[in-house]
């Protein structure tokens, strides 16, 4: 194969896309402008890394998820015994919290998150090291889902919605027309601080923890645990002082979707 043709391979593997449909990235809504473009050349230096390896390579990788390595955190109880990777995601939205105006030293509650979820399967199966730096890299582009943009300079799939359906019930809609894994109400199993490495968001917001999560009665489908990993951004400020009554905080992750065979 010609290197051209395996270089426009591998792009659209990794999602590159022109640089002239670009989101926005403005370093004035960033806490840490330093903090956020180290992310970022971190990201598209490795991604150029990719590219030039595949300048040379006799075939083009193959999306195989048995390959897929998830990485695991002291505190996380591993996948359970005969559950297989079904699905690997980028989540990339808010979490959403509630504030006590009237109690400017109380702390933010909890209240759900939104994301949309981009499919990164071929990604997690060939690079788990170019997968971990996307959730640093998303988290400091604009991304409104209104209008179901692209994920930061990334062309990928969207493959299903992450909401709550209640204050302890994550949800996760994965019934589309090119995934068709059905729906996953869960239930938290596990949590694991974020490590100290972790990317925070553009307000400067630490990363949210390391889940594991077990599907509730009502999925359908076969997936049984999901497991949020590399984590940037999404954690509450200390307390509501100066805060509104409803706070949304920039966040993404990788989601790894495990089920039965």
């Amino acid at each position: 194969m010609r290197s051209s043709t395996l270089l426009v391979s591998s792009l659209a593997v990794f999602g590159a896309r022109a640089a002239p449909a670009l989101p926005r990235l403005d370093l004035s809504d960033i806490a840490n402008p330093a903090v956020a473009l180290d992310s970022l050349s971190s990201y598209f230096n490795l991604l150029a890394s990719k590219v030039q390896t595949s300048k040379v390579r006799p075939v083009v990788p193959v999306c195989d998820l048995s390959k897929a390595q998830m990485p695991m955190i002291d505190g996380l109880l591993p996948p359970s015994a005969g559950l297989t990777v079904h699905h690997v995601a980028v989540g990339r939205g808010t979490q959403n919290y509630t504030c006590d105006t009237s109690n400017p030293d109380a702390a933010p509650v909890a209240a759900g998150a939104v994301a949309t979820l981009f499919n990164v399967s071929c990604i997690a199966s060939i690079s788990q090291d170019l997968l971990q730096k996307v959730p640093n890299m998303a988290v400091n582009f604009n991304y409104d889902a209104a209008t179901a943009g692209p994920l930061g300079p990334m062309m990928l799939p969207v493959s299903g919605h992450h909401f709550f359906v209640d204050s302890t019930t994550p949800f996760f809609n994965l019934d589309m027309p090119t995934l068709d894994l059905g729906t996953v109400p869960c239930a938290k199993n596990g949590s694991a601080p974020a490590p100290a490495t972790a990317v925070p968001g553009p307000s400067g917001s630490s990363a949210v923890p390391w889940l594991k999560l077990t599907a509730k009665d009502g999925a359908t489908g076969s997936i049984k645990e999901v497991y949020r990993v590399n984590t940037a951004g999404g954690n509450p400020p200390a307390t509501c002082q100066g805060q509104a009554a409803n706070i949304q905080v920039q966040y993404s992750a990788v989601y790894w979707f495990w089920g039965s065979n």
